[in-house]
C-alpha cells in the first residue's frame, strides 16, 4: 500500500471516530511527530504495560 493510499484510509477512518476522540487521536499524532519509529514503539510498548499492570503498579507504590 503506498503512502498516497495509506492517508486516504486514515482520512476515510476519521470521518467514522466519534468526535469526543478526535482530539485524543490529534494529540497523540502531535506527540509522535519528530520521533523516530523505534521511539514510538518503545512508548506504546510503555504505555501498554503501564495501563495493564496499573493495579499491580499501585499496589508497589503503597
Amino acid at each position: 500500500m503506498t503512502t498516497r493510499q495509506i492517508k486516504s484510509r486514515i482520512k476515510k477512518a476519521l470521518d467514522n471516530v466519534p468526535e469526543n476522540l478526535l482530539e485524543d487521536i490529534l494529540n497523540y499524532l502531535e506527540e509522535i511527530q519528530g520521533k523516530s519509529a523505534d521511539e514510538v514503539v518503545l512508548s506504546q510498548r510503555l504505555r501498554k504495560i503501564l495501563s495493564e499492570d496499573r493495579e499491580l503498579l499501585e499496589k508497589l507504590a503503597q
